[in-house]
């Protein structure tokens, strides 16, 4: 029953690899976009919370946050809530570049839905939100949303920011 959904999802993400591979140079690596995206949404983070964010391995974790910092996407800064450990906020840049890649990512995507219609559109924005909070509701981890309101209105559960107990750690891998 699931062989068509693991297949598309399989097809999917390889598409969105390939089209990483054609792109521009000046793109932000996978781990790079995603890493800041999760500030972006959040706020600062500390390397900590982006490992349990993830479920990545601290070391790896801190690995991609140091290649932000070198690249000046990313500044360490004391925490906005008085805590001891410092957090990573994004750059100006690392907004700008940001801002830049998802703006490709909305291009191609708007090429690829072109004959679609909107409310088809819509469907597919549903199902796959459907299924990432049933996905994140699984490992407890949750990906903060900054249309929390507009999908509760549409009928979507809301679901915590927060897992209410720790997800158990995994290895670590090469990219969140």
């Amino acid at each position: 029953m699931l062989e068509k959904l693991e297949r598309e999802l399989m097809l999917l993400s390889r598409h969105q690899v390939l089209a990483r591979r054609e792109r521009d140079p000046e793109r932000l690596e996978r781990s790079a976009y995603l890493l800041l995206s999760r500030i972006d949404t959040q706020g600062p983070m500390s390397i900590g919370q982006l490992a349990e964010a993830f479920g990545l391995d601290t070391s790896t974790v801190n690995r991609q946050t140091a290649a932000l910092l070198r690249c000046g996407l990313a500044e360490r800064v004391a925490d906005p809530d008085g805590g001891m450990a410092r957090k990573l906020c994004i750059t100006a840049e690392g907004g700008r570049r940001l801002a830049e890649d998802r703006e490709v990512n909305r291009s191609c995507l708007a090429r690829v839905v072109a004959d679609w219609s909107p409310e088809q559109v819509k469907e597919l924005e549903d199902v796959l939100i459907r299924l990432n909070r049933s996905a994140e509701a699984l490992e407890g981890r949750y990906w903060p949303r900054t249309e929390e309101d507009d999908t509760r209105a549409a009928g979507h559960p809301s679901v915590p920011h927060e897992s209410p107990t720790p997800a158990p750690q995994t290895p670590a891998t090469p990219a969140p």
